[in-house]
């Protein structure tokens, strides 16, 4: 029996992936490689697989497909017994949306949706899904809670990773199809993504180029560590959610349903100004960042904040992991991998 994850070869999915082959799961990864970043991260991620499930005797499969390709991958599902779906293929990027719309239309709304109709035809136990923090759009009100309404999105990005949501509850109340949602808040760490703010701060400063400082530096994050993410998400897998015939319809809990549905913010519950952020990345390399402030771009918003209490009560786990720490097996990474 096999856990799917789509987005394997990217930052979320090769940490999931390895963490999965570590407790003795039988790992399909699936992804197209695309070239929103530099491809070759995807594949070194990819290769280390690879050679971990070959050195350890575990059972890694990969398979380089998209998922809106439905042929391809109603041929996936019935070649393999798939129990857990856990779906972190999507195309990512909050300004790139504004940049490229149909990339996201395509992979967040299509894909997910073909997603979905595999796992209710195919009977998997458990979909998990990846949302996102920009569901939060305009909201003002902090800490963001799953509690709130999250019907003013500002950026594509953001409208999709609602509807996959929603989506997400239609198959539920349908199907009885179990799906749990996460809003990962601004993960970071070693293997990141080229395109987030740590990686490119690190690169920029190394190579003694000027820094781009969105909104004047007036931006907090609640900057997420990649190993507190991989935990809640094992966690999650197991905790699958039920059908509650006792469901209060006169006081509805947002985030929940009478169907088998949750949606769960993860997030380190700590906001960090993007100046301490920066800070911490000079402290840590030494070398003092050459700073370009600029206004804000369209789509980001001035803060995250995460209310974390629904998911410590679910999997009875918060992340934990300070900045500092953090950063610094970033740094430590990223200097091996480039060695630089």
């Amino acid at each position: 029996m096999s856990t799917l994850v789509t987005g394997s070869a990217g930052f979320i999915g090769f940490h999931l992936s390895k963490r999965l082959l570590e407790l003795g799961h039988e790992v399909i990864g699936l992804d197209n490689i695309n070239n929103y970043y530099d491809i070759k991260l995807k594949l070194a991620r990819n290769k280390y697989l690879e050679n971990f499930a070959a050195k350890n005797d575990y059972k890694f499969i990969f398979i380089k497909q998209d998922i809106e390709n439905r042929k391809n991958l109603k041929e996936i599902f019935e070649k393999f017994e798939i129990v857990n779906v856990i779906n972190l293929a999507a195309q990512a990027g909050v300004r790139y949306s504004i940049e490229n719309p149909y990339a996201y239309l395509n992979s967040n709304l299509n894909g997910f949706g073909n997603i979905l109709e595999m796992s209710r035809h195919h009977n998997v136990k458990h979909l998990i899904y990846a949302s996102s923090s920009s569901v939060y759009g305009g909201n003002k009100k902090y800490p963001f809670s799953e509690m709130d309404s999250v019907d003013h999105p500002i950026s594509l990005y953001a409208a999709t990773k609602k509807a996959n949501e929603l989506m997400a509850h239609t198959y539920s109340h349908l199907y009885n199809l179990p799906t749990t949602g996460l809003r990962f808040f601004t993960v970071y760490g070693p293997w990141g993504r080229p395109d987030m703010a740590l990686f490119l701060f690190t690169k920029s400063i190394l190579e003694n180029k000027p820094i781009k400082v969105f909104n004047n530096g007036n931006m907090k994050r609640d900057f997420t560590y990649i190993d507190d993410i991989i935990e809640s998400l094992v966690r999650v897998i197991k905790k699958i959610p039920k059908v509650d015939k006792k469901y209060n319809y006169d006081n509805q809990k947002l985030g929940t349903s009478w169907a088998p549905y949750k949606v769960l913010n993860i997030g380190n519950s700590k906001p960090t100004s993007l100046i301490e952020f920066i800070t911490e990345i000079e402290k840590k390399l030494g070398i003092k960042a050459n700073k370009d402030y600029c206004e804000m771009q369209p789509g980001d918003v001035a803060c995250t904040f995460a209310d974390t209490s629904e998911i410590e009560e679910w999997i009875n786990f918060k992340p934990n992991t300070p900045i500092a720490k953090g950063i610094s097996e970033f740094i430590n990474w990223y200097k091996s991998f480039y060695q630089c």
